[in-house]
């Protein structure tokens, strides 16, 4: 393969799996936010635990593994990235590492103050990176101060501007529809009818913040729609009208379906997002030469093609790998959540 194939096959690839990320453990974040509001009792809590509990600690090996093929593929975007959003990215690794630990505590002590310590634990450690990880969206979105070596020239703070944090709120809103309506899939009772009126009330929040996120991209970020081809302008017609299939499911009283419109909204976000920034991982905000926007992209930051072909290779293998295992993990707990009493 020549390395411009290569290259291009690496961009994909590690969209396919940020997308696998943002779909399953979408889920799991947005029920973890959901939390406090759709579960009252210590019943209703455990419920909702139990019904994210067989699969988050899957879902995030997607978000591993996409970080995994970024280091691989374009170790200088790594460098940069890790490097500049250092402190952004610390937040999140926290928040998801006290997530994990109150899946494993909460039940440890049978004391209410306990586990309601570890239920707001649950719901703070999905809030945050739900959040962050939009707002590192809108950052590589709207491009990033970048010195003549490709380093991260701004501060913590210079990732928190109005249209990354829009973006933010966009994810937030995202991950918590998703989560709304996975619980309603997989919960009864109370929880599901309080899990459908906040996917119904989600969903108008996701539509509002996507659509002033696109005209706010349109002005904050004009140079990620130059020069692009014109399928670029139909991916938007296509994920507004996922989203309105997803209501129109919600309200059909078919939460099956209303969950796979919602990953399908999931993945139209997420391929709209790759055709704008294409061809590059981080732009640039702060230089633009004759040819454009200029950044880090998968022709100036790419490995080696050695390394290039022979991660694929690697890839080809475990990628299938981890396909099975997912789809086995969702067989064995299909259907609705039974409570016992051992568990979280």
């Amino acid at each position: 393969m020549s390395h411009d194939l290569l290259q291009n096959i690496w961009f994909v690839l590690i969209g396919v799996l940020l997308t696998g990320y943002a779909i399953l453990d979408g889920f799991d974040l947005g029920a973890g936010v959901l939390l406090p509001l759709v579960a009252r009792s210590d019943r209703e809590r455990r419920t909702v635990f139990q019904a994210i509990g067989p699969f988050w600690d899957g879902n995030e090996v997607w978000l591993l593994t996409g970080g995994g093929a970024l280091f691989a593929a374009f170790p200088h975007v790594y460098a940069t990235v890790f490097s500049g959003f250092y402190l952004a990215l610390m937040l999140v690794l926290f928040a998801l590492i006290v997530r994990a630990v109150s899946f494993e505590f909460r039940s440890r002590v049978e004391s209410p103050r306990w586990r309601a310590v570890w239920d707001g634990v649950l719901c703070a450690g999905s809030l945050v990176p739900a959040l962050l990880l939009g707002v590192a969206v809108g950052n590589v979105l709207r491009g990033v101060p970048l010195t003549p070596a490709m380093e991260y020239a701004g501060t913590f703070f210079t990732l928190l501007n109005p249209f990354s944090l829009l973006v933010g709120l966009t994810g937030l809103s995202m991950f918590v529809t998703h989560g709304a309506i996975y619980l309603l899939n997989k919960t009864n009772g109370a929880v599901a009818e309080r899990a459908g009126r906040w996917a119904s009330r989600s969903w108008l929040a996701l539509l509002i913040l996507t659509i002033a996120t696109g005209v706010a991209a349109w002005f904050d970020a004009p140079a990620r729609f130059q020069g692009k081809p014109a399928v670029i302008w139909a991916l938007p017609a296509a994920v507004l009208a996922l989203m309105a299939w997803t209501r129109i499911l919600l309200a059909q009283g078919k939460p099956g379906r209303a969950f796979l419109a919602s990953s399908l909204t999931i993945a139209g976000l997420m391929a709209l997002f790759g055709a704008a920034c294409y061809p590059y991982l981080l732009p640039a905000r702060n230089a633009v030469d004759i040819a454009g926007y200029q950044g880090l992209s998968i022709y100036n930051a790419s490995a080696s093609p050695l390394t290039l072909q022979t991660m694929l290779i690697i890839a080809l293998i475990g990628v299938p790998i981890m396909l099975v295992y997912t789809a086995y993990i969702y067989h064995v707990f299909r259907g609705k959540v039974v409570l016992e009493e051992e568990g979280y």
